[in-house]
């Protein structure tokens, strides 16, 4: 689980760097496709921007978000459970780094988001792709951990009169 968390961190501030370093005052978007672009914003609210005024509220969230993702992960039942929970930390902890370390200043920190679909509006990074796939992922190995387990269990057999 910490490998893949900390692989999931390195990739996403290796991503953040290059696109950063990439990046001219002059250009929003830096390469793209039309449908799938480089286009370089500062997040300094939660998803979609949410918050965006409260920077230091935002980053003691995402804290005691990777912190309860942290104590799921250590405890979950299954391989897959633990592996869409260990992309979840890997995204929390990539994110709150740049919370942490990114300018203005510690706590206040912007996030990086370089990925926009053209379709869509917004940008996302790695580390929003890491949370957003190890939730559904988790959310589906729950559901079918439920049903392996209700399908173990004897069944009741109604019996008539």
């Amino acid at each position: 689980m910490l490998a893949l968390a900390a692989v999931i961190v390195a990739a996403d501030q290796i991503t953040k760097t290059l696109v950063l370093a990439s990046h001219s005052a002059a250009r929003t978007t830096v390469a793209g496709t039309g449908f799938v672009n480089i286009r370089l914003v500062r997040n300094t609210g939660a998803n979609g921007g949410i918050a965006a005024g409260y920077p230091v509220l935002v980053t003691l969230v995402a804290a005691a978000i990777a912190g309860v993702a942290i104590v799921f992960a250590l405890r979950s039942r299954g391989r897959a459970m633990a592996i869409c929970l260990a992309a979840v930390v890997g995204g929390a902890l990539g994110n709150l780094a740049d919370r942490l370390l990114r300018a203005p200043g510690f706590g206040r920190g912007a996030v990086v988001d370089w990925i926009h679909l053209g379709a869509l509006n917004g940008s996302f990074n790695l580390a929003d792709l890491a949370i957003q796939f190890g939730v559904i992922g988790f959310v589906i190995a729950l559901l079918a951990d439920e049903h392996s387990r209700r399908a173990r269990q004897p069944r009741e057999q109604v019996t008539a009169p």
